[in-house]
């Protein structure tokens, strides 16, 4: 099934919920029926977002806060000491149920709330939308299955893969990022990549050690000692005990094992967001109670501002059509739930798409009860982790997008603290690594942070007649519905959506057209 769109345009000057300016947010926007995931991931790499189904992009240059979209490199990621702690603060309460003392809100993220704020939100129950989605992927049915269609259908085809392809190299040879073989280059810790054949530069507490322990080796030769195995080897620099001087990862400290008799049992599912899955359905009603709890505790919403049709506007309905290639993850692409169930009963969900290159946060939201457990760094540490295990069976799925970085607004600067990460260039697309973005930041909320000053937009509409329409059951190129259009201002929102959206999509997604 092919993307259809309908594109809303400019809207500007309305609330903002990050500086509560009351007109100083500006964003253009589409209402998409439906998405394919390879454009919705084209589309996010161009800097736009989605909210249910309304996908958005502010207008840089001219919105109170810029919103820039930022994204994690798992595979290099090494959790900071305030992420170590939340881990080891949920093992401790899973493994003897201990409730940490001291302030819980040095964790600056409570969740990923900011993506669609209150601005968002009503524009979006503002928009009217009274298109039927039955008529349209009706009229959509019939019109691909007219003759014309079929004898475009082959050529098409291989265009459309052609310029998915093309794009895929384009984007990795012009994104500036290294390439999967490079390793980062740190100091060797001891024992890992150290030269043995030199003497390690060592503290005399470390060197006062290794006497007890040659001490203890001549009297004990057989090396049962420590767990030291001799054998007629010269003793190691560094014996097996020594290992636990060597970094934990991610992996060990979220899935070490707890004793038997733990105090609580965590557990974490993956659910398709479909009314058709039966775990979605079976968990839906604790799933939006909990929603309502946290919108009324966290973000003192009123409750008729958080009902079901709220709720499953917001979370449960998505554009993204579920897809299940064979060469991608086992549970598909699409959009789920990702829901943490505590003792049998959920206490956070995280709403994420799974997309092809790769994991992308949507939302979060949790039992205020268990805020103690800081459940917004926990749930994204969890999913980078979990895009580490995606990567492994899909390879090119190695980046986690933690939504937009908005460097003006103190509360929104904690994702800048999953590094390494990169910061997308507003204008030429390209991925930055955040250091070299936040000097620039500093002196001006609006940057452009491509150095090159030839650089453009690889990615732009450069022939907007090929751009596809669905008008009137029918689809055809822009070139030709032109022709049709009497009025100016209909030619001048084609192009600005095209110029928005780029060449590739332009040409595989529908734009619909009343």
């Amino acid at each position: 099934m092919a993307s259809v769109v309908e594109y809303k345009g400019l809207k500007a000057g309305y609330h903002c919920g990050y500086c509560d300016s009351e007109e100083g947010k500006a964003s253009c926007g589409m209402w998409a029926h439906s998405l394919t995931v390879q454009d919705y991931q084209d589309l996010i790499d161009r800097g736009w977002r989605r909210s249910g189904k309304y996908v958005y992009k502010p207008v840089m240059n001219q919105t109170c806060c810029p919103q820039y979209t930022i994204r994690c490199r798992p595979l290099q990621f090494q959790p900071s000491k305030s992420h170590k702690k939340v881990l080891k603060k949920m093992l401790k309460f899973l493994a003897k149920g201990e409730i940490s003392k001291g302030n819980c809100g040095d964790e600056p993220m409570d969740s990923t709330v900011e993506d669609a704020v209150a601005g968002d939100f009503a524009l979006i129950n503002k928009l009217d939308i009274k298109c039927d989605l039955k008529t349209l992927s009706d009229d959509l049915k019939e019109s691909l299955e007219n003759e014309e269609m079929k004898k475009e259908k082959n050529s098409k085809k291989e265009e459309s893969n052609e310029s998915i392809h093309s794009q895929a190299i384009e984007e990795k040879l012009g994104s500036g990022e290294p390439s999967h073989s490079i390793k980062v280059h740190t100091v060797p810790k001891p024992g890992k990549g150290a030269d043995l054949s030199k003497p390690p530069c060592r503290k005399a507490k470390e060197i006062r050690k290794e006497r007890k322990r040659l001490k203890l080796m001549q009297q004990n030769p057989t090396g049962e000692h420590e767990g030291f195995q001799a054998q007629g080897q010269p003793p190691s620099l560094f014996p097996p005990k020594a290992k636990s001087n060597q970094p934990k990862s991610l992996e060990d400290l979220i899935f070490e094992s707890l004793p038997e008799n733990a105090s609580h049992k965590l557990e974490v599912r993956l659910v398709p967001v479909s009314f058709e899955d039966p775990e979605f359905k079976s968990s839906f009603s604790q799933s939006f109670s909990l929603y309502v709890k946290y919108q009324m505790a966290i973000h003192q919403d009123p409750p008729d501002e958080c009902g079901k049709t709220e709720f499953t506007r917001f979370l449960c309905s998505s554009p993204l059509e579920a897809e299940y290639p064979p060469n991608g993850p086992e549970c598909g692409y699409g959009s789920f739930h990702q829901q943490y169930w505590l003792d049998g009963k959920i206490i956070a969900v995280g709403v994420i798409d799974i997309l092809p290159y790769c994991v992308s946060s949507v939302y979060l939201y949790y039992d205020p009860d268990y805020s103690f457990l800081s459940l917004g760094v926990y749930s994204a540490l969890r999913e980078i982790a979990f895009t580490r295990q995606l990567q492994e069976k899909t390879s090119q799925l190695c980046y986690y997008y933690m939504g937009f970085y908005i460097h003006s607004c103190p509360k929104m600067k904690y994702k800048g603290q999953y590094r390494p990460s990169d910061l997308l260039c507003p204008e030429t697309y390209v991925w930055i690594p955040i250091e070299q973005c936040l000097p620039s930041l500093e002196n001006s909320k609006y940057c452009r942070f491509n150095q090159d000053p030839e650089a453009v937009d690889e990615g732009r509409s450069k022939e907007p007649d090929r751009l596809q329409v669905f008008h009137k059951k029918a689809i055809m190129p822009y070139g030709v519905y032109k022709k049709s259009q009497k009025d100016p201002s209909e030619e001048a929102a084609v192009l600005q959506y095209a110029s928005l959206v780029g060449q590739a999509c332009a040409e595989r997604m529908l734009l619909f057209r009343s």
